[in-house]
């Protein structure tokens, strides 16, 4: 155990500058000092005895930020101001390396890791971080679909699409990734509609504009390289070179208005790419009616919000007919299709309500498993009766649906 006190020792003494400060600048006393070197200590030992857990350097890391979080409230107190929390940071940090060196295959710990790079915005560190996370665990779909949203949310949709393509390739045996990738495309297409209606972009903005608004909006830096550099200050060197095209005649446009019309008919605007994930994900080993409920389930999300929802739900519902025509899956999403998006309070929703209790019947009658289908449509239509202000005379039809649905379901002592 000496071994393990010299290294305790050794990470305590590199704390001891910033202690000191704390106590030139009174933002903790001698005996809150001693206490907290204490418990640094016990840390330190128990992280770095054998037999250690992951949970145990996140307790140490948790401890951590409540003592950073207890200092910048007494520096706002105090009115200090030339108290910063890059130590404090830099510190953490090490722990983490600490952690994910001896645990490398913890995944929650490299989340825990991925997700304090985030809170303090090392977006760098956080590319670093995730490429080392993902060389080590290839199977993991959820950092796989962390890094694709991450970078979605930047605006890289390119890079994005790389991140959740790469993905799949590897994640064949659960459907969670390629739902995560589909549900990407969808609100990448739920937000080039908004720009399109005019919110976030100025009325009257074409499609192309639209998607440029929506595809440009990531922030110099901010986005994730699957590269093999290490380097931490990589635009630090970046020399700006002077324009060539300064005070020369601005060129013409790239794209016509006969080429912008063209391009607002492009399949990838009407669900196309959504609809090709779904496609390839009926050849994986996973898919059955439970990856088919997933899909439907994802895409019904979106009522409202995508054009060309409609469709989409149609071609999931016509495959779930020609793979699982009798499953109590394929007629509980055949049943839910048509009111899908339709606003509870609308004149239309009375007429898909009819259409919906239609599809009931015949899902019904050629179901190969009543109770399971009866137990999914009763769910659906108690989250219908539980919306305020519903008609009365759709609650009377809906109470009544439920009571024949009911009788399939045998009752539990």
């Amino acid at each position: 155990m000496a071994g393990v006190s010299d290294k305790a020792r050794f990470y305590l003494e590199r704390a001891a500058p910033q202690l000191r400060e704390w106590e030139e600048k009174e933002i903790f006393s001698k005996e809150e000092i001693r206490s907290l070197v204490t418990k640094r200590s016990d840390y330190e030992h128990q992280i770095l005895a054998p037999g250690t857990k992951p949970t145990d350097f996140l307790s140490y890391v948790e401890w951590e930020r409540s003592l950073e979080r207890l200092r910048a409230k007494r520096c706002k107190r105090l009115r200090i101001h030339n108290s910063t929390s890059h130590a404090s940071e830099a510190r953490t940090f090490g722990i983490f390396e600490r952690a994910v060196l001896k645990h490398p295959g913890s995944i929650p710990l490299w989340r825990a890791y991925l997700d304090f790079a985030a809170s303090v915005k090392a977006t760098k560190r956080w590319r670093q971080i995730i490429t080392r996370a993902l060389r080590l665990h290839p199977s993991s779909a959820s950092l796989w679909a962390l890094a694709g949203r991450r970078a979605a949310q930047n605006g890289d949709m390119e890079r994005a699409r790389g991140h959740f393509l790469r993905g799949c390739r590897f994640c064949v045996t659960a459907p969670d990734l390629w739902v995560e990738y589909a549900r990407c495309e969808m609100e990448w297409l739920a937000k080039v509609e908004a720009k399109r209606a005019g919110k976030g972009v100025r009325k009257g903005v074409n499609v192309m504009e639209a998607i440029k608004a929506t595809e440009g909006a990531e922030a110099d830096g901010d986005f994730i390289g699957m590269d093999d550099s290490d380097d931490e200050d990589e635009d630090g060197d970046m020399v700006d070179m002077p324009d060539p095209d300064v005070g020369q005649k601005p060129k013409p446009k790239v794209f016509d208005e006969e080429t912008s019309k063209k391009l607002e008919q492009s399949p990838a605007l009407s669900g196309a790419i959504p609809m090709a994930i779904f496609d390839i994900s009926k050849k994986q080993q996973f898919w059955g009616p439970a990856a088919a409920e997933m899909f439907f389930d994802m895409f019904a999300g979106f009522g409202g919000r995508v054009e060309c929802l409609g469709r989409i739900l149609d071609h999931v519902t016509d495959a779930m007919e020609e793979a699982f025509l009798t499953h109590p899956v394929t007629g509980s999403c055949e049943v839910r299709q048509p009111i899908v998006g339709v606003a509870i309070n609308t004149a239309e929703f009375p007429k898909a309500l009819r259409v919906s209790l239609d599809r009931l019947k015949v899902a019904m009658f050629q179901s190969e498993d009543k109770k399971v289908l009866a137990q999914k449509l009763i769910a659906w239509i108690d989250s219908i009766l539980a919306v305020e202000g519903l008609d009365g005379a759709i609650q009377v039809v809906l109470a009544h649906t439920k009571m024949g649905l009911e009788k399939h379901v045998p009752e539990t002592k």
